[in-house]
């Protein structure tokens, strides 16, 4: 299978990253074809230009070369292609890293990601994507996310982004509270990580 696999956070030595780099090695192991991005390491621009800033009408052939961006182009291919999608990021005022948010605009574009034929339609998602796993690192207790904040990154991830592109099947795990957390825990989250990467994409035959 070919999976996207997208990390974003500033520090490579972060257990965010930790755990990106704990999926995708059991994911090659599975023998998966993996495309990988650390959106910072590679300095993305996440800044969406005037010429990419349109929401209805395009082909994929026009939607992919509709950028003088190279880079951008480059992971528009990519995510066309894609049969499965790992997004690794820390849980920042309930939201991804401005960094990741840029790659969403620039990247899941009319043409690329959806179609939308007019303003007020239902898209049509374009993503041959079967199943998304999503990894959060944080440092607010799972309870104080679910019942007080109401776990804004699921409903990004899960309810906004992911099924409007064609997602079908998302899976998200938020490990934390990092901050303060023991070597055992981390541990035991990593391992964590290796079973949902198998779960989520079995070993390829």
């Amino acid at each position: 299978m070919k999976i996207q696999c997208i990390v974003a956070h500033p520090r490579s030595d972060s257990f965010c990253h930790s755990v990106f780099e704990h999926a995708t090695l059991t994911l090659r192991q599975a023998g998966h074809e993996l495309v990988t991005h650390d959106l910072y390491a590679e300095n993305f621009d996440p800044v969406l230009k005037a010429e990419e800033a349109y929401t209805t009408g395009d082909t994929i052939e026009e939607t992919v070369s509709k950028t003088t961006d190279p880079v951008v182009t480059r992971h528009r291919q990519e995510m066309l292609v894609a049969e499965g999608l790992l997004i690794v990021h820390p849980n920042w005022w309930g939201k991804p890293p401005a960094i990741l948010a840029g790659w969403l605009d620039r990247v899941l574009v009319p043409g690329v990601a959806y179609r939308l034929d007019c303003a007020e339609g239902e898209p049509d998602g374009l993503l041959s994507i079967d199943t998304a796993l999503v990894l959060n690192t944080s440092d607010t207790p799972a309870e104080r996310e679910a019942s007080v904040l109401g776990d804004p990154l699921q409903l990004i991830w899960a309810n906004c982004v992911l099924p409007y592109c064609g997602v079908k099947r998302i899976e998200r795990r938020m490990f934390g509270a990092v901050a303060g957390s023991g070597l055992d825990m981390r541990e035991r989250w990593l391992n964590e990580v290796c079973d949902l990467s198998i779960g989520c994409f079995p070993e390829a035959t």
